[in-house]
């Protein structure tokens, strides 16, 4: 009895699984072992248990054989562009006895579906690879992502990433938030737009702004979007170009390569013809010669190695964006530039809502008024809110801050002014200014 209730209770996991037609990729009997490429069914094979209840459930009709058969049937009825597929789930425990007493018994589930002959072509061309989307969709967005930092120059080291930060919880301007969601959904829906051109199925982002502005919680909020995993490339840790081509090289599909403050992470400089006659044999400049450049990075960006992979998405943040090469910015590289500003009375309201759950205050006005004459960052305001859980406690504390930053932005607009108006009057009359110097002249 105890095995047959665990035949039970398995059936009733996979039930609850399924809850509909599509419960899991399945075994098709008959047709699909004949018709179906041996690819197609081991992608079928492979997904069992994917599928869930958002696909159409019908008609479910559960029936049970004797106990001593231990075995239990399902059948479950899917409506498909008005075309009915029978389904029938069967779960079976099998005792497998040895002669020498050690013997074990297995759980096998089998799926069967059944429909009228003249629907084969629509089963084959249509419901199939609609079960395996599906399926492929569910199964990416239940997968646990992860991140990977570069170590030993050349090699990825994995952990699980777990990071909570979504477009709705965003602190940004909605309409900013908006492009940048559909140009992803544009990019993800595009590869045979990018085969027919030509080009790289990849799209690259430059990222900023200020320190504190959401840069990174973008970058996770991205990959969670799209269920990509990230490469973050440390480039200080890399040695040389070629290991760097190998680190790139060894990065999976449908993935996020972020290189972050890459205007201070390293020097990179792109290398002269004539540079290899002026150096000389140091031990120093060999260490140089060894460096990744800019070339290098650029090589895969858009070079040749930039089609080593598929579906990727390559970010570089910098909090200076001025500072960097002008080869780096241009369309095809970097093809969205993207500016993390101060925080708005806009991106207030979505961190208040975030940390407090609410949607209005009597604050609100004094506050939106004084984040319009103030510059403060989202993670400055995030950081008071998160102080305190009373809610009438942290509104007043951010009320103090920006007031507190008010005062200390007009203290140095006044100071600022006075100097100016004392530079001024130097230069209209210098001879009157105590504070004017003569230059020293050397006799």
């Amino acid at each position: 009895m105890a095995s047959y209730d665990k035949v039970i209770e398995s059936y009733k996991k996979t039930i609850t699984t399924a809850a509909s037609v599509a419960a899991s990729l399945m075994l098709v009997r008959g047709v699909v072992n004949e018709l179906v490429p041996y690819e197609v069914r081991d992608l079928l094979f492979s997904g069992i248990g994917y599928l869930r209840s958002n696909i159409l459930q019908q008609r479910l009709r559960v029936s049970s054989m004797d106990e001593n058969d231990k075995m239990m049937r399902a059948e479950m009825t899917d409506i498909y562009d008005g075309t009915e597929f029978k389904w029938c789930l069967i779960c079976q425990e099998k005792s497998n006895d040895s002669s020498n007493g050690s013997g074990y018994q297995q759980e096998l589930h089998s799926y069967e579906v059944s429909f009228h002959k003249k629907h084969k072509e629509k089963a084959l061309q249509s419901y199939l690879p609609f079960i395996l989307a599906t399926a492929k969709a569910i199964k990416d967005q239940e997968r646990t992502l992860r991140i990977f930092m570069n170590e030993y120059s050349d090699t990825w080291s994995p952990i699980d990433l777990h990071h909570p930060s979504t477009f709705d919880t965003l602190a940004m301007d909605q309409k900013l938030k908006q492009s940048i969601i559909d140009d992803l959904n544009r990019f993800i829906k595009r590869k045979d737009y990018y085969k027919r051109i030509g080009k790289a199925w990849k799209r690259g982002y430059l990222l900023y702004g200020p320190p504190g502005t959401g840069k990174s919680s973008l970058i996770a909020a991205m990959a969670n979007h799209l269920r990509f995993d990230i490469y973050d490339l440390e480039l200080t840790e890399v040695n040389s170009n070629s290991d760097l081509r190998r680190l790139l090289v060894g990065m999976s599909n449908r993935s996020i390569l972020v290189v972050e403050d890459i205007d201070c992470t390293i020097e990179l400089k792109q290398r002269e013809e004539g540079d290899e006659s002026d150096k000389s044999n140091s031990t120093e400049e060999k260490k140089g010669e060894d460096k990744v450049t800019l070339s290098g990075l650029l090589n895969f960006v858009d070079g040749l190695w930039s089609t080593t992979g598929e579906e990727r998405i390559i970010i570089f943040t910098t909090n200076y964006k001025e500072r960097l090469d002008s080869a780096l910015l241009r369309p095809g590289r970097m093809d969205m530039h993207i500016h993390m500003g101060y925080c708005t009375p806009e991106s207030f309201r979505i961190l208040a809502n975030n940390y407090h759950s609410i949607d209005y205050h009597v604050t609100y006005p004094e506050i939106e008024e004084l984040i319009k004459e103030v510059t403060v960052t989202p993670a400055e305001v995030a950081e008071v809110l998160m102080r305190n859980d009373d809610t009438n406690v942290a509104l007043q504390d951010l009320v103090d801050l920006l007031k507190s930053k008010k005062k200390d932005a007009n203290v140095i607009k006044t100071e600022n002014k006075d100097a100016n108006d004392q530079l001024d009057e130097l230069s209209k009359n210098p001879n009157s200014g105590e504070l004017f110097t003569s230059p020293a002249v050397d006799r």
